[in-house]
């Protein structure tokens, strides 16, 4: 498989208007996970921050907040934050741009309005938005920026949903990359979960060593 693990300077060229790294002088990274909340999974992944002290950002899946609600609760009341992944984890090369807004904006209802319990959301939900694969059409992003979103994206990807690859590659991804102000994702679900259940206490472990912590998009 051919695939960067660092987005490239194109990349980002190509969407100047998006997210990729959080500039700062600090020694701090921001962890971020996709496609969640999933049972179990998503609070394993809870239970690991809060033993380093390290806060996250969650890119939810509509979906899945709506399946899950006390899952959000328990992500908000440890005080992450909860960004918007699309109702149904859609491809925005594939979808229609109208079509992929009214499936972002479900999934941002069912922040604000979803079963959840309000009184778990400490500030404000923040207008996070993620889209599924990267992917995503310049009139989709023009669309969804006008209506308050920021689009974040990633400097460093873990490919732990990959599963042909291995696990200490897998770690090799993530920790050979970080840089001040990284944003690197991971994914709270069953298909990564190989990859994570090993990688993310070992990341954790090297940010404790080399004297950086990890922070929430807000």
């Amino acid at each position: 498989m051919s695939y960067w693990a660092k987005s490239r300077i194109w990349m980002k060229w190509l969407f100047p208007n998006h997210i990729w790294k959080i500039k700062t002088t600090e020694k701090k990274v921001f962890l971020t996970f996709d496609d969640g909340p999933t049972p179990e999974i998503t609070n394993w992944v809870l239970a690991q921050l809060k033993s380093f002290n390290a806060k996250a950002s969650f890119f939810c899946i509509g979906d899945n907040i709506q399946k899950f609600p006390e899952i959000v609760s328990q992500i908000l009341k440890h005080n992450h934050s909860v960004g918007n992944h699309t109702f149904n984890h859609l491809n925005g090369w594939k979808t229609e741009t109208e079509k992929y807004v009214e499936n972002t904006e479900l999934c941002q209802k069912e922040l604000e309005d979803g079963k959840w319990k309000k009184e778990d959301l400490q500030t404000k939900t923040y207008r996070l938005f993620r889209p599924p694969y990267g992917k995503i059409k310049p009139s989709q992003s023009k669309k969804l920026r006008k209506m308050g979103y920021k689009i974040v994206m990633w400097d460093i990807i873990s490919y732990d949903f990959d599963q042909t690859i291995t696990k200490e590659k897998c770690l090799e991804n993530v920790l050979k990359n970080i840089e001040n102000g990284s944003i690197i994702v991971f994914h709270d679900s069953q298909k990564s979960w190989k990859n994570l259940e090993y990688v993310l206490p070992k990341t954790l472990e090297f940010l404790k060593e080399k004297g950086f912590s990890s922070e929430k998009i807000i």
